[in-house]
């Protein structure tokens, strides 16, 4: 899903503006909604995309080159769009990301030839780029605002961290039951979805229906962004100023993970993370068909893991409050949840090569406890980075987070690739995911903040 000097510092900057009126509750239920707005349309993409291309004609070849133009997108512009919004403002980004998901979300619907198609892909990767970050940390600006900056963070980024996983599961239903409810027909003449097709002279198909119905929820998110996510108005900015000082940021957030040893293990525990994720994603759909004996069966079961996933990082993103209290500590928790989640693809290696129920249940229990033990380090994670950053940095820190799982998810795949069936792929990705468990072992980091990016000269 890895250093220059600093330079010569400009004149003090401001702080990062920020929004003092709204209370902590009302930022984190603003927070979680919006959450909920932005992942909801991308669940609903999740089963029927693929077929979707099938249907237009595409080739494997060219599909697998759709997303591949969606994750370079989205790695080439994740630093950049996360220093966008600590110049511009987060309220700006993220509508920008709404406006490019209708679009890309249309293309997709729509899309009948293999550059429309690859065009909304890319799209869609500018998107994720974009929203990479800003909602956070207008969050996270907002509380600190009100409460000070030793602000109570870490609900906030659970429920929202619940909520997107909870978005995701309720989408892949939807999204996957919606094709099939609309070929359903009355018994008599066509079914609903041929005669959706007929209509428009196969434009629209039933599995257009979901990523049509995203571009629609994509309005309203960016409705609900412009209205219920307010920030002061930033300083005027001319062009050039915000070209220039978008490498300052993004700078000074690479730097970041070189000289604080504690966001080095965030950023190293993203990577793992990653890791864990590429197994997961490359290697689940096969060994699905293979228990069910067909691959279109398989792809069911492997619609209902996806949902059941999500449900298990919801539950974990919810007992992430808890495993810091239990575990006496946001690093200790880090690192039990991290543990969790390797043990869960040691036991998905395990049962690789068995059959029966034993194995049938072991590989279910290990895919859950991998979400599980994500879900529950990522707010402790997120908690200690943005207690380690200013609000002139928040958005940029978080897109390196993000650029670290995204680079080493591309590379594990590829290796992973590479190793024969069985057991060796889920256990070299269970023992990446225990060493990054394994890095927060060591006592607490005190490193010193991150400091205060230049402003870009004027």
């Amino acid at each position: 899903m890895t250093t220059p000097r600093t330079p010569a510092p400009a004149p003090a900057p401001a702080p990062a503006p920020v929004t003092p009126s709204l209370s902590p509750h009302t930022a984190r239920r603003r927070f979680v909604t919006v959450s909920v707005l932005y992942w909801l349309p991308v669940g609903l993409t999740i089963a029927p995309l693929i077929l979707l291309f099938t249907e237009r004609g595409m080739a494997l070849t060219a599909i697998a080159g759709f997303f591949a133009a969606h994750s370079l997108t989205a790695a080439a512009l994740e630093l950049p769009t996360g220093g966008l919004s600590d110049v511009i403002g987060r309220r700006t980004v993220l509508a920008a990301a709404g406006l490019l998901g209708l679009a890309a979300f249309t293309l997709q619907g729509l899309g009948t030839t293999a550059w429309v198609l690859a065009l909304g892909m890319a799209l869609m990767g500018a998107g994720r780029a974009l929203s990479s970050g800003p909602a956070e940390a207008w969050y996270v600006d907002t509380v600190q605002a009100h409460a000070g900056p030793d602000a109570e963070l870490r609900t906030g980024l659970a429920r929202a961290g619940t909520a997107t996983s909870a978005a995701l599961a309720a989408g892949t239903l939807l999204g996957g039951g919606l094709p099939w409810l609309l070929g359903l027909g009355p018994g008599q003449g066509p079914d609903l979805g041929t005669r959706l097709s007929d209509a428009t002279s196969g434009l629209v198909l039933p599995l257009s229906v979901p990523s049509l119905l995203a571009g629609v929820l994509e309005i309203v998110f960016v409705l609900y962004v412009l209205t219920a996510l307010p920030e002061p108005p930033r300083p005027r900015v001319t062009l050039r100023a915000v070209l220039r000082g978008i490498p300052v940021t993004v700078a000074e957030g690479l730097r970041l993970g070189g000289r604080d040893s504690l966001v080095r293990r965030i950023l190293l525990s993203a990577g793992a993370a990653g890791a864990a994720l590429a197994v997961l994603e490359l290697l689940t759909p096969g060994r699905a068909a293979g228990l069910t004996g067909a691959a279109e069966s398989g792809a069911v079961v492997f619609a209902g893991l996806a949902c059941a996933g999500f449900v298990c990082s919801a539950v974990g993103n919810h007992l992430a409050p808890l495993a810091a209290r239990v575990a006496g500590g946001g690093e200790r928790a880090v690192l039990l949840s991290l543990g969790s989640g390797a043990a869960g693809l040691l036991l998905l290696g395990v049962t690789a090569t068995g059959g029966g129920p034993v194995a049938l249940v072991g590989g279910a229990m290990g895919f859950g406890l991998v979400y599980l033990g994500l879900g529950a380090a990522g707010p402790n994670e997120n908690d200690l980075l943005h207690r380690r950053v200013t609000g002139a940095g928040r958005a940029t820190a978080l897109s390196v987070q993000s650029l670290a799982l995204q680079l080493v998810a591309a590379l594990a795949g590829l290796a992973i690739s590479t190793l024969p069936t069985g057991p060796a792929p889920w256990l070299v990705g269970g023992g990446v995911l225990l060493g990054g468990g394994l890095l927060w072992a060591g006592g607490p980091s005190r490193a010193p903040e991150m400091r205060r990016v230049p402003e870009a000269a004027k």
